[in-house]
């Protein structure tokens, strides 16, 4: 009887050893974003006059085999306030390994105003990794 529970016992830590080592590691690196530049994307922080159109573009991969990229966030700040979403986006499929997205706007007729724009990209960890363009409309 003590033999068995001796067996039992090793048994029961080669299955712990087994298991734990078996675990693959999660690096846990941010999926990664970028600003499109070029052409008419707006990439850098610029002035522009009220009422004009701005197009800005983003890219974004994932950074781990396994953790695809799950959500995609533009938000908007007016004068340093509160952070409003103004576009979300589940991603799946194919979106899921690469993602690319262009913002069209047209600016406010309010000279002196600082929009901020923030994209957010979010993998399966719930990891996330932004990027940003300030927009002082002249």
């Amino acid at each position: 009887m003590k033999n068995i529970k001796q067996l039992l016992v090793l048994v029961l830590v080669n299955l712990l050893f087994l298991s734990l080592t078996s675990c693959e590691k999660d690096e846990g690196l941010l999926p990664d974003i970028s600003l499109k530049t070029g052409g008419n994307y707006t990439s850098t922080d610029v002035t522009r006059p009220a009422g004009s159109t701005i197009t800005i573009g983003i890219n974004a991969a994932k950074t781990e085999d396994k953790d695809v990229l799950k959500k995609f966030n533009i938000s908007q700040s007016v004068n340093g306030g509160t952070t409003t979403s103004v576009y979300n986006q589940d991603l799946s499929g194919s979106e899921g390994n690469t993602f690319s997205y262009d913002y069209t706007t047209t600016l406010e007729n309010t000279p002196g105003q600082i929009n901020q724009y923030i994209f957010t990209i979010t993998n399966r960890d719930g990891l996330t990794n932004q990027v940003s363009v300030q927009v002082t409309i002249q």
